[in-house]
């Protein structure tokens, strides 16, 4: 597989809290759309609710380059399904803090309070078959708002014990939002699931097995401070989520073919008052050149991005058009938001200005909530299809993004596969 760096990296963000003041109630809402809304283009949206009634489909990748079938063939019989753990009950501690000192499970390492990593032995990537599902379940410790997580995938060099995040290949496979929870009440756990199935090609790439070891890194972020003075045994206490990390695989669909992956942007600024955070300031667009290395038969671009901005007025409760651009072509446009948030209403189990004593309307629902509070973000994958070698243009625009007071940010992450 051909692995390129296609433009400089700029340093990676860390993970950015879904709400950072402590002293508002209404901490964020909504969710991503599982719906494009272009001139019938299309995306598949690999994130499933946790909740049930939620919005994210999961299934087959669109424009994969993949083909359907059984995934075995002649008389060999199927696989049995397996899913294996990655992380198993990792705890989070207060994302502003110095780094702990804290125990952590052998063959973890803790890059920062909210980032932790593993490598993938060679005996858990045999157990990958030609699909895959991720699996997230995010426990209650002393954070008792909504916040921002994500799992990606490192490419760092073969035989390394450690790495540096911000100087190896890295693509962000999914992103979440935790609830509002109580550690004393139940649920106590949330879970999440996204359709993965287009990182078996990577992970099983002999070209890439070569130069790389994989790991997977689980990023929650958590602030105890609030949690200190509201739920009972946190006060003085600063871990702040518990999570664990699965991955699901079976052979019901014959494996994607891709060879080319490009690595493009991870968890970068988005808005429109920053420098270096779209194209010029005042404006909410963002354009990424590529360099593709040979003609492609096929290609994608997986994009993820969420709105956030607590403030009044605050980006993640106003809906906004999304446009997507490939080479000047409108490939994808979406507004992000669930029909409702109440299927997560359960896993909120701390009092939130967001959810309220009584359930809410779709309508009203609709009228602010951008992502829901224990729900997915959206993993957007947007077909583009045959395309020559050299230089691309991606764009991505939110012309009427306003981030009042220059506050808020989307969080942008994007790669590339191609066949």
């Amino acid at each position: 597989m051909h692995l390129r760096r296609a433009i400089p990296y700029l340093c990676p963000l860390a993970l950015l809290a879904a709400c950072t003041d402590e002293q508002r109630s209404d901490a964020g809402t909504g969710g991503g759309t599982g719906t494009s809304e272009s001139n019938g283009s299309t995306s598949a949206v690999t994130g499933t609710s946790a909740g049930s009634g939620g919005t994210g489909a999961s299934g087959s990748t669109a424009g994969s380059g993949g083909t359907g079938g059984s995934g075995g063939s002649g008389d060999v019989p199927p696989r049995e399904p397996e899913e294996v753990s990655v992380l198993e009950n990792i705890t989070f501690y207060d994302g502003y803090a110095e780094t702990v000192d804290e125990p952590i499970p052998p063959g973890v390492i803790r890059h920062n309070n909210s980032l932790v990593a593993t490598r993938l032995t060679g005996e858990l990537l045999a157990k990958v078959q030609t699909t895959l599902k991720v699996r997230v379940v995010v426990g209650a410790l002393c954070d008792n708002y909504d916040r921002l997580g994500s799992v990606n995938l490192a490419l760092v060099p073969k035989g390394a014990q450690t790495y540096v995040p911000g100087q190896v290949d890295r693509i962000e496979v999914a992103r979440f939002v935790t609830p509002f929870m109580d550690m004393n009440k139940q649920p106590k756990t949330v879970p999440y699931e996204w359709e993965a199935s287009n990182l078996v090609p990577i992970l099983k790439d002999p070209d890439l097995l070569a130069e790389h070891d994989f790991w997977f890194e689980l990023g929650i972020f958590g602030v105890p401070y609030a949690a200190n003075d509201e739920v009972p045994g946190c006060a003085g206490r600063n871990d702040t989520q518990l999570g664990s990390l699965l991955l699901y695989t079976d052979s019901t669909r014959e494996a994607q073919d891709f060879g080319v992956l490009l690595p493009l942007a991870i968890s970068e600024e988005f808005n429109n008052y920053a420098t270096g955070a779209s194209d010029k300031v005042g404006t909410t667009r963002k354009t990424v050149s590529f360099e593709l290395p040979a003609d492609t038969q096929d290609a994608q671009l997986v994009l993820i991005t969420s709105n956030h901005g607590a403030n009044q007025g605050g980006e993640e409760y106003v809906r906004r058009e999304h446009y997507v651009y490939v080479d000047g072509e409108l490939a994808l446009q979406y507004k992000p938001g669930r029909t409702s948030c109440e299927p997560f209403r359960k896993y909120n189990t701390q009092g939130n200005g967001i959810y309220g004593a009584s359930p809410r309307s779709d309508k009203e629902w609709q009228s602010f909530s951008n992502w829901c509070p224990g729900d997915v973000i959206d993993t957007r994958i947007v077909p583009w299809g045959a395309a020559s070698a050299g230089t691309h243009e991606f764009v991505i625009d939110v012309p009427d993004a306003t981030f009042v007071g220059g506050e808020g940010n989307i969080p942008f992450s994007l790669y590339l596969q191609a066949r």
